[in-house]
């Protein structure tokens, strides 16, 4: 039996979590010298390099002192938080990381007030203590007081803490005293975080995560509470509904290092990745084959947005995918079930299109970009907030957010949430800028953030979670602008765009093709029209050749997939193909517009 210790890294977006596992990974020698892995390894999918964020929690090992330590690096933004309450499972600490500026945000607090729900020991590290203006020991004390709020009981509210700089790698006990290696972090986990409590019995594993290998299928990965598993040992699983289904495992393998390990058997409190297991679930238990004991099982959140998934239709489909038919939409959308699980998919009246729910609009885009680059064109209308019926009463989710921004432009970011129904809880100024906090319904989000950049020229940081259900708060204005809209199928031509840039800024660039009922631009006024960018210079002998203006045409704006979602109205769609994105009407003609107009 080798020491054990499990531990779960949580803390808010960009607090450096995954930085300080890669600090970790080295200290412990987990490559060799002549490697160089770089940083952020374990963001290893294209997307979370890209966007800066972890997006599925991973598990990777380490050897310290003759003990082994399961590290989980955990998701960090709001959208992913059913992921991280499912790992936390695993683990019998946890490492909550906290920025020395920013103090504890209220990602920090959801995933905290989970560890301590669960009764695991909290060891904290305040981060980022070489930052200007930054103050650790103020960082403790809120994070105390957190704690103190949060319910923690008397053991967990005697949390050590380590000061330190993941980036420069140092941790030490005293913010003040620099050290030149994260030992103190490591040697505290070793001091404080429980070894796995082992108890007499059958065999017992919660199912708390799931992989997927187009070679063996899907792979179970959790923590093994009591007794041995074996390979090639026959197994029952412990359904939600209290069933019981008998399986077989295949094989086993334990986390080393950033892979797996075969193994032949699995001591308890490890964790461990089973291939072979038949129709299972997250929140299944895998038990002994004569009297299987179920274990108690999880919750998984439910969504709070939807989506229209709908076939691409526009004139130029199939110019850039691969896959364009519903067949292969719905497949891809059925195959990401098996391991996305805050996902659902509701199929409608009609063949090709499919209601997709999730946790929010990060959560629906990671998934579409994901589909974009693997070839498929889709088309993607407005982002949708789920209303339920509660006591008679229509509710609609309610999120807590909070805007970090200069202070002399905090009066335009409060008026701008309160248009959309936000109440102001608190506001408090930290150096030169103002940290605020609103309940806003979540149809006030969707489009927020790019009218807040606007306003505050790009500095203000919004972080936002789920908080309940409440009764419908009323209208929400939305876009104050309308569309500009093509009239031909044709080239944008740099002579129309000129001549017709007092009416409102352009989405697309000279030359680029564009089709009739596509939205190519945005309105200076409310309502939509159509214009012709089509039309090119009539080159008679009438005028005089030398009184030509040259023609400056302002960039095109050009949206991200978020950007564009949060954007579109009710009667418009994002068509999404490998290589473009553009927004149109969801009728393309002047005639069918009219006649189903939506009121």
């Amino acid at each position: 039996m080798t020491a054990i210790k499990n531990i779960a890294i949580i803390a808010h977006v960009d607090h450096g979590k995954t930085t300080l596992v890669d600090k970790i990974m080295y200290h412990c020698r987990l490559f060799r010298d002549n490697q160089n892995t770089g940083d952020l390894i374990l963001d290893n999918n294209d997307q979370e390099r890209e966007r800066g964020i972890t997006i599925t929690s991973k598990n990777v090992s380490v050897v310290y002192k003759d003990t082994k330590i399961n590290i989980i690096d955990t998701p960090g933004h709001a959208d992913f938080g059913g992921e991280v309450e499912r790992v936390l499972n695993m683990a019998d600490g946890v490492l909550l990381l906290v920025d020395a500026f920013e103090g504890p945000m209220p990602q920090t607090r959801f995933v905290l007030q989970k560890a301590i729900d669960l009764g695991l020991k909290p060891c904290v590290v305040v981060n980022k203590v070489d930052k200007p203006n930054c103050t650790p020991d103020e960082v403790h004390e809120k994070v105390f007081d957190l704690m103190f709020e949060l319910g923690a009981e008397e053991w967990q509210l005697d949390f050590p803490t380590v000061y330190g700089s993941a980036l420069n790698n140092w941790m030490s006990d005293d913010p003040n005293e620099k050290t030149d290696n994260i030992e103190p972090l490591l040697d505290m986990v070793l001091e404080h975080i429980p070894s796995p409590k082992v108890q007499e019995g059958s065999p017992q594993m919660l199912i708390t995560s799931l992989d997927f290998s187009s070679f063996t299928g899907r792979i179970a990965i959790g923590r093994v509470q009591r007794g041995h598993l074996k390979e090639g040992m026959q197994v029952s699983l412990v359904k939600r509904d209290g069933s019981i289904k008998k399986t077989k495992i295949k094989e086993l393998f334990t986390f080393e290092g950033l892979g797996r390990k075969k193994v032949e058997e699995v001591q308890p409190g490890d964790i461990c990745a089973l291939v072979g297991l038949e129709g299972f679930e997250i929140g299944d238990t895998v038990a002994d084959i004569e009297n299987p004991e179920g274990l108690k099982t999880i919750a998984i959140d439910e969504p709070t947005m939807s989506m229209l998934f709908t076939i691409n239709d526009s004139p130029f489909f199939g110019k850039d995918g691969k896959f364009v038919t519903s067949r292969h939409i719905k497949e891809r959308l059925t195959k990401e079930l098996e391991k996305n699980l805050a996902l659902r998919v509701q199929e409608t009246d009609s063949a090709d299109k499919f209601l997709v729910y999730g946790r929010g609009v990060m959560h629906l885009s990671v998934l579409i970009e994901t589909m974009r680059r693997e070839g498929y064109e889709l088309q993607i209308g407005q982002p949708q907030v789920i209303i339920k019926e509660i006591d008679g009463e229509k509710s609609e989710p309610v999120e807590e957010l909070t805007i970090d921004l200069p202070e002399e432009v905090s009066g335009k970011a409060v008026e701008m949430v309160t248009m959309r129904k936000g109440e102001m809880l608190s506001m408090e100024t930290r150096g030169e800028r103002m940290i605020i906090q609103f309940m806003i319904p979540s149809r006030g989000i969707i489009g927020l953030r790019n009218q807040l950049l606007t306003a505050t020229a790009g500095e203000a940081i919004m972080a936002h979670r789920f908080k309940e259900y409440q009764p419908l708060k009323g209208g929400i204005p939305q876009r104050q602008n309308g569309s500009l809209i093509s009239m031909e199928r044709g080239k944008a031509i740099p002579y129309s765009i000129d001549k017709l840039q007092d009416r409102g800024k352009f989405f697309v660039d000279p030359g680029e093709e564009i089709y009739e009922g596509q939205v190519i631009g945005e309105n200076s006024r409310q309502d939509d029209m159509a214009v012709n960018i089509t039309k090119t210079k009539k080159l008679s002998n009438v005028r005089s050749s030398g009184a030509d203006d040259k023609a400056k045409i302002v960039p095109a704006l050009k949206f991200s997939l978020e950007e564009a979602l949060e954007y579109i109205q009710k009667d418009e769609y994002v068509e999404v193909t490998p290589s473009h994105l553009r927004l149109r009407k969801i009728y393309l003609t002047e005639n069918e517009r009219k006649r189903n107009k939506i009121v």
